[in-house]
């Protein structure tokens, strides 16, 4: 008896071992099947992006076909001997076509009316790769002659040492050099080649030059903003040179990524600069900053490249670069009837910085003749103390005092982590929205690596309907005096959790402390997750 028990004990031990085992492996199989449904679906995201791309430039290019259509018919003044060489069925054709007046579309001939004196004004005068199309990234590169020393090739062995075999397969770097004078533009590509023979037969490297003509003159421009006559001249043809990039980087790939001559990446930087954007596939953002140092590590979306550049064609003599990035921002997203503080705070959702930076400045000689510059990026080195997230447009505050310039504003947008000195009961921080929120889920996150005892205990999540109305849903949570639920608190230094959709839209949310603290607060991750679409 005692045998066949035992024997029944061993049956029912194994079968539960088994189930067990059987149950992780299925589990385990669903979550590597989730995370390869997410891969592919990402891929398919990119691809349909690239061939949105590819019709609206086939498109481009019918309605330049048809426009030159027009003007061969134009310059034959209706001449019967130079339409008796086509059919009836083609001269009709060809007259609707010269008779048919559409509205006139401003073009990049309006802006640059020079192009139109030679054909090839926007085709490269040099063009030296394989022309690889369908990555996900596009690294662009202008350079021009330096006096003092070139950065280049050090540039390039950086960013291609530090690619995987597998990444090299799904970029390609774009070389610009920004120079007429043909005899030096050969020199340089001479130069690549010996020394990155490899990558250019690849595919993964490609060098472009723009022909004298595209150039319109660049010797009568308007002094502005106290700047010389020869950095007005600089400045203008940098607007041109970041323009043609663009313009021949568009319908390479998904994202595009604006880099420099002069610097150096840090290893994982094109998986980390990847993985960042799919994280905010769902964001409506326009650049992502992967160096706080002027045009370096800026990537856009391919599809808004087109916008960019049609916005520096108008104002390309008035200001910088960086000026008129900052003025497609505004003209986005801010409101005239609005102060600057909320203009900022619109226009951080469009350009959101990571930390810490990926490129590093190491040109001392600046390509304006003259000119020293001992930039450095003070975030290339810096531990990583925060994690970022895109929140909603928020106006913040908070009754904690602020410890050394880590700021609420500064959590909030993703720059920095939030310390405040002990908090104490009936302190608060408030985040009020700039418009009614639908959120799904929020993530509060004390503490960091260095002060991972700084942590919030005794405090709660509270929310603020923006429809005051009496839901059942809503009995079993406690209401404050002023109208807010609380709908979570800290446990081991993290407050997170799911909302209820019965709140949705939110017009607040805050944290209330309900006892005296013993240490400072350190809040190192803030994410307040919006309903997708």
């Amino acid at each position: 008896m005692r045998l066949r028990n035992g024997t029944v004990a061993t049956a029912v031990v194994f079968c539960t071992s088994f189930l067990s085992l059987s149950w992780y492996t299925a589990w385990q199989n669903g979550k590597e099947k989730l995370v390869a449904y997410q891969r592919e679906f990402h891929a398919l995201r990119e691809r349909l992006r690239a061939a949105e791309q590819r019709t609206l430039q086939r498109s481009s290019e019918l309605n330049s076909v048809l426009e030159q259509f027009r003007r061969a018919i134009a310059e034959t003044n209706g001449s019967k001997d130079a339409l008796n060489n086509f059919s009836d069925e083609t001269q009709k054709l060809l007259k609707q076509l010269v008779h048919r007046k559409p509205l006139q579309v401003p073009n990049i001939y309006h802006r640059l009316p020079h192009l139109l004196n030679n054909e090839g004004s926007l085709r490269p005068a040099v063009q030296v790769g394989q022309g690889r199309t369908g990555v996900s990234m596009v690294m662009g590169i202008p350079t021009v002659k330096r006096k003092v020393k070139s950065y280049l090739s050090e540039t390039l062995r950086s960013l291609i040492d530090k690619l995987s075999a597998e990444e090299k397969l799904d970029c390609v770097i774009v070389v610009f050099i920004g120079e007429t004078d043909i005899d030096y533009v050969h020199s340089v590509v001479s130069g690549l080649e010996k020394e990155f023979f490899k990558e250019l037969n690849s595919g993964l490297l490609e060098v472009i030059s723009p022909p004298a003509s595209y150039y319109p003159d660049l010797n009568n421009l308007k002094e502005t903003f106290g700047d010389s006559r020869e950095r007005v001249k600089w400045r203008t043809k940098q607007n041109l040179d970041y323009s043609f990039l663009m313009m021949y980087s568009v319908s390479k790939g998904v994202y595009y990524v604006q880099l420099e001559d002069d610097i150096v990446a840090k290893s994982n930087y094109f998986a980390t600069m990847k993985n960042f954007a799919m994280q905010l596939a769902s964001e409506d953002w326009m650049i992502l900053e992967f160096s706080q140092l002027g045009f370096i590590g800026k990537m856009f979306q391919a599809p808004d490249l087109n916008l960019i550049v049609e916005f520096i064609f108008m104002f390309y003599k008035e200001k910088p670069i960086d000026w008129l990035l900052d003025h497609v921002l505004w003209v986005k997203v801010c409101n005239p009837e609005k102060d600057a503080k909320h203009c900022e705070r619109q226009k951080s959702s469009l350009r959101i910085r990571f930390r810490p930076s990926l490129f590093q400045h190491v040109g001392l000689h600046s390509s304006l003749a003259g000119k020293i510059q001992k930039l450095t990026d003070k975030d290339f080195l810096k531990p990583l103390l925060h994690k970022i997230h895109v929140n909603p447009p928020a106006e913040v505050s908070t009754s904690l005092k602020v410890y050394q310039g880590h700021t609420l504003e500064k959590t909030y947008t993703g720059e920095d982590f939030f310390w405040a000195i002990t908090p104490m009961a009936g302190d608060y921080v408030l985040f009020k929205f700039d418009r009614p929120v639908s959120i799904e889920r929020f993530l509060f996150r004390s503490g960091n690596q260095e002060h991972p005892g700084d942590q919030i205990k005794n405090t709660t999540v509270e929310i603020l309907p923006f429809l005051d109305t009496e839901l059942k849903t809503k009995e079993k949570y406690k209401r404050t005096e002023d109208r807010f639920y609380r709908i979570a608190e800290f446990e081991k230094g993290v407050a997170e959790g799911s909302l209820d959709p019965a709140f949705n839209p939110v017009a607040a949310v805050r944290l209330t402390v309900q006892k005296d603290s013993a240490v400072w607060a350190i809040i190192s991750e803030i994410h307040i997750k919006r309903v997708a679409g």
